[in-house]
């Protein structure tokens, strides 16, 4: 998937460093010789309680495995891959900080704020760029709010980062979002058995699975986090886009089951 570079904020050249990835989906077995040796704690299987909607756009959840830097830039940077659309990509940010409008935010942008500030308006929420950010905190009250604002963006891609201890909290949180993906900033030569185990269970409740494994760029995390990356900026190649952004519809799992 591409983004129309005509009439789109920052359409600057990309820097030139690569962005390894690995990229796994249901019902793909997870390649062991390739990324890990088979854990041997087994997991429990998760409940399996209908969520009252599926979601007409994907929606994918977006952490830290250990102690990787990056997810937060690199869930700017997949929502800004979502602005092709005609409609403006959400990004929630559970236990970020309020968001502050840029000078600069697309039509569609504030559109997406106004209807979110009129259904939530207790709700952080600012116009940055191609994308609408939205703040809540990272417990039970937040992951309502996140799923509210989900639905008011219905038609656009959403994208919902959380802090690594809260993950778990979230997939199983009847009132969070139901996710048709995930996409997990972590570095292999410290986190390997972690991100074993986190991938197993994610592709266990039906999510497509997105590893990345080193930290965007400086410059490019800025200009994801303003949500001004152009068609050829973000750095996540077309096969991680296009499975997150685009695969996943009637997924049976996600938070909330």
């Amino acid at each position: 998937m591409r983004i129309e570079g005509s009439g789109r904020l920052g359409a600057a050249a990309p820097e030139a460093e690569p962005v390894a990835e690995q990229v796994w989906t249901r019902p793909v077995a997870v390649p062991e010789e390739q990324v890990w040796t088979r854990p041997s704690v087994a997991l429990e299987e998760p409940a399996t309680a209908p969520f009252e909607a599926p979601p007409q756009e994907p929606t994918v959840v977006v952490t830290a495995i250990g102690g990787a830097e990056g997810s937060r830039p690199a869930a700017a940077a997949l929502a800004c891959a979502g602005a092709d659309r005609g409609t403006a990509p959400l990004l929630v940010d559970l236990g970020g900080r309020a968001p502050r409008p840029t000078l600069v935010a697309s039509a569609a942008a504030r559109a997406l704020e106004e209807r979110l500030v009129a259904h939530l308006p207790a709700a952080r929420v600012a116009a940055r760029g191609q994308v609408c950010h939205l703040a809540a905190p990272a417990d039970a009250d937040g992951f309502a709010a996140a799923a509210a604002a989900v639905t008011v963006a219905r038609g656009a891609l959403a994208v919902v980062h959380v802090p690594p201890g809260e993950l778990q909290p979230l997939l199983v949180d009847s009132s969070a979002p139901r996710f048709s993906g995930a996409l997990l900033r972590a570095d292999l030569g410290s986190d390997r058995a972690l991100l074993a185990l986190v991938v197993r269970d994610l592709l266990g409740r039906g999510l497509a699975v997105a590893v990345l494994k080193h930290r965007l760029g400086w410059v490019t995390e800025r200009r994801a986090l303003f949500g001004a990356l152009g068609p050829d900026g973000n750095h996540l190649s077309p096969t991680l886009v296009q499975r997150l952004a685009q695969y996943g519809y009637g997924f049976d799992g996600g938070g909330g089951s």
